[in-house]
């Protein structure tokens, strides 16, 4: 197979290696350093990517390369700890820096090599130790102020290291270092495009059900409406598509998807109200992690009843898509913390009636928006903003009740509204020929852009009479995969125009702020 393998030290940029990857078209799977070696190489890679990671490589109980990467013969990259423990497995010295490097840096390249483009170079250094001593057969390639070994190479060996982290957008070589391990030095091919993708994930669903019968898990959103436009494509009229009305939805959703479904997708639909079933199973329920346990179990249970009137299918397709997995801490990602439970994640229950069919569940935001145009599904659905699974449960703070929840839609119809009108509430779609320096150069909009409802209430004025009424937060963020966003700077007079109308048109509500908080070190959504 045409692969990289990742060994995740325990970095917090380690998603981020397998994303900048995946932009050279070459698969690449993400393993905690400890996996089994069986389970690191039955996808036959052509070469390993080590993390950086908190650690030091000459404590007690560090983690360090397993002897089978080294036994492979095959390239090896480290990068930041990932350089300190092959330097340290190999004989070499790792030490206490006298003076610790974070943030940015420059760094000089010494000759040419294989790796790094020649001259000086901006990037992201984030290290207290350093190389002191080289093994035998390597040579330093760059230095900068406080690291004189800031990268180094054995070119007969294929194994590189770098200090700094060429996968973070402050280092801007960064995509051509890795292109050049990937593809030159490893000598992968770039062959992971929408089209193979779209064909192992037909051949894998196909391996999967068989000739029995598969449920579908809609929920309007991108990720669920690729995923099952993939099912349908593989397994045709053996899929059934349902989607639950929770009463968790934005304004006018539930009508809007089922518009969608019948006339894009040719996908057998069945809707089902269950709102009065969520709002008691939500009643008095304020703890985030408990509201999402509970919608998840709630969507499971009604699915198997679904189940039962469609012939008991055993299996259901869900959107799951890679950040999910990673921000719920899932068995195989055994590095992470987990960020927060995902309802098609951590949030099922561990007895269902289902196996899941999960087509995306490797893939990127960006991976399954591509592979969305390349089934031909129409722009509005593949360029529409994301949505938790939860739904508005999620951007509810506190106790979630159809009041709340009429407010927040009212609020939120108004600034997405606004957004639309104003041109800025999707990224535009953009041609692959572009370089990722040009891509960042033309987007416009916002990535994902929403309100929030604070169970918090503070002292307005309204008519000369004293309110005391909630406040309504917005958010809105810009990324290219949501493991990191930047907050939106959106136009003063747009925020201040969407205030106004908020607190005249949205009972219940007398305060608006802009959440200009960037991830890390919050997540996008609120809970």
């Amino acid at each position: 197979m045409n692969s990289i393998a990742i060994l995740d030290f325990g970095s917090q940029y380690s998603q981020l290696i397998a994303r900048r990857v995946r932009e050279q078209h070459v698969y690449c799977e993400l393993h905690p350093w400890d996996t089994p070696p069986a389970r690191v190489l039955a996808a036959s890679p052509k070469g390993f990517i080590l993390s950086g990671g908190p650690a030091s490589v000459y404590a007690a109980n560090a983690p360090q390369i397993p002897a089978y990467v080294l036994e492979s013969g095959l390239p090896v990259l480290g990068i930041c700890y990932g350089m300190q423990a092959l330097t340290h497995a190999l004989g070499g010295k790792v030490a206490p820096a006298p003076q610790q490097e974070y943030g940015l840096a420059q760094v000089r390249v010494l000759r040419p090599n294989a790796l790094l483009p020649p001259g000086e170079a901006r990037v992201w250094m984030s290290h207290g130790d350093r190389i002191d001593q080289l093994p035998n057969g390597f040579a330093s390639l760059a230095k900068s102020d406080n690291s004189p070994i800031a990268a180094m190479c054995d070119a007969l060996r294929g194994y590189y290291g770098v200090q700094f982290h060429p996968e973070v957008h402050h280092t801007p070589s960064g995509p051509e270092l890795l292109r050049r391990f990937v593809i030159e030095i490893c000598a992968a091919a770039p062959n992971w495009t929408p089209e193979s993708i779209i064909g192992e994930s037909i051949a894998r669903i196909r391996a999967q059900v068989g000739q029995q019968c598969v449920l579908s898990a809609v929920s309007g959103g991108v990720d669920s409406s690729v995923a099952t436009a993939l099912a349908h494509r593989a397994i045709g009229n053996q899929l059934d598509a349902v989607f639950v009305d929770n009463g968790l939805l934005r304004k006018d959703e539930a009508a809007r998807v089922v518009k969608t479904f019948r006339e894009n997708l040719g996908v057998c639909l069945h809707p089902i109200n269950a709102i009065e079933e969520f709002m008691q199973a939500l009643r008095g329920i304020t703890e985030p992690e408990q509201k999402r346990r509970i919608i998840g179990e709630k969507f499971i249970r009604i699915f198997e009843e679904q189940a039962q009137k469609l012939g008991q299918p055993p299996f259901l397709v869900q959107g799951t898509i890679y950040p999910d997995v990673v921000e719920s801490s899932a068995p195989d990602r055994a590095q992470g913390q987990r960020i927060k439970s995902h309802h098609n994640v951590g949030g099922l229950p561990e007895e269902m009636q289902f196996e899941l069919v999960e087509p995306l569940r490797y893939l990127f935001k960006d991976e399954v928006r591509a592979v969305g145009e390349a089934l031909g599904l129409p722009a509005e659905l593949v360029w529409r903003q994301p949505f938790p699974g939860p739904g508005l449960a999620v951007r509810c703070l506190g106790e979630v009740t159809w009041e709340r929840l009429e407010r927040l839609r009212g609020a939120d119809a108004i600034f997405t509204g606004e957004l639309e009108a104003a041109g800025l509430l999707t990224m535009k779609p953009l041609t692959p020929a572009l370089s990722r320096g040009e891509r960042a150069g033309v987007r416009a909009g916002t990535s994902q852009a929403f309100a929030v409802l604070l169970p918090v209430q503070s002292v307005g004025v309204m008519g000369d009479q004293r309110t005391y009424q909630e406040a309504i937060a917005l958010r809105a963020v810009t990324t290219e995969d949501f493991m990191t966003a930047d907050w939106a700077q959106l136009p003063h007079e747009l925020l201040g125009r969407v205030s106004s109308r908020i607190v005249n048109e949205v009972a219940g509500v007398n305060r608006v702020v802009y959440d200009i908080t960037s991830k890390p070190p919050a997540t996008i959504e609120w809970e």
